[in-house]
């Protein structure tokens, strides 16, 4: 069921329905927006108001990283934004050199502290780094499973794990992700991967949901948005609307960021889902994970 988020006016307690975002109910039972904002590649000193006018459009859903360098701004955005805590839904992720429990632990802190709260809706293990540490992120994982118990960490997750991967955090852990953040995009439809991750209750958020851009020229999807009278982003993103995808398109730009919050007045055929589906490559825009070290 679609929740109505809502955002601000001329002040606080002057709110307006801006429009239907869906929530995605975890397996743990948290809600999660299904569309979000990403400050991934958002210069810091950026950062602080282009989330300010995500939120003024609407968005209620902030995706960010340790390794971004920018939770600090993201943090200060929120603060200034008039709403409560509880009304926006904040994701952050472990850096890659802080796998180490102990160092989990610190990072995590740090991550809050830059935040200025004292919860994250979603943290999130950035990449498995199967080349380091032994190979060893099952012990990592278990550092979140505290930040769970403790509830500094609402709901816990993964980034770039293949089925791999999450197979053995099943066999060697307690809780399960209830998130994989992955690359997903026209020509990288992760097929396999999100079917395993359907069968395990696992939500797919997908990263550069608009392979960066590329797929915005092509003319399968070029034809169906000047069929539906959208622009090619616009479609892409209703895309992964309509499979299921948690997605956060980022911009700086902010007639883009809130061209790619309409996308709710619209819907895709269940042929026109299909025709972009198979416009799959099995191309990624990012690092392999069973490869990246995270260097």
């Amino acid at each position: 069921m679609a929740n109505v988020h809502v955002s601000d006016c001329n002040t606080p307690e002057e709110r307006f329905v801006v429009t239907a975002i869906p929530d995605i109910t975890l397996s743990n039972g948290q809600n999660i927006p299904q569309l979000g904002f990403g400050v991934f590649l958002v210069k810091p000193e950026d950062t602080a108001a282009a989330v300010s006018t995500a939120l003024e459009v609407g968005y209620r859903h902030i995706d960010t990283a340790e390794m971004y360098g920018n939770e600090k701004e993201v943090g200060e955005a929120i603060s200034r934004s008039g709403l409560d805590r509880s009304d926006v839904f904040v994701t952050s992720k472990l850096a890659n050199d802080a796998h180490e429990p102990d160092d989990a632990r610190r990072a995590f802190d740090q991550s809050l502290k830059a935040l200025g709260v004292d919860y994250l809706d979603l943290f999130l293990i950035h990449w498995p780094l199967p080349t380091r540490y032994d190979g060893d992120y099952v012990s990592t994982w278990n550092t979140l499973e505290e930040f769970y118990r403790e509830g500094r960490a609402r709901s816990i997750g993964v980034s770039n794990f293949q089925a791999r991967h999450l197979r053995r955090l099943h066999t060697e852990s307690d809780i399960p992700p209830a998130v994989d953040q992955i690359e997903v995009n026209p020509y990288l439809t992760q097929d396999e991967l999100r079917g395993f991750c359907a069968e395990h209750q696992i939500a797919i958020e997908a990263w550069s949901p608009l392979a960066r851009g590329n797929v915005l020229d092509d003319p399968a999807v070029d034809s169906i948005a000047r069929r539906v009278g959208k622009t090619p982003a616009q479609v892409v993103l209703r895309w992964h609307i309509e499979r299921g995808d948690i997605i956060f398109p980022k911009s700086v730009t902010p007639e883009r960021i809130k061209e790619n919050f309409e996308i709710f007045d619209f819907e895709l055929s269940d042929a026109d889902v299909e025709s972009i589906a198979l416009l799959n490559r099995n191309e990624r825009t990012g690092p392999d994970p069973d490869k990246f070290d995270g260097r």
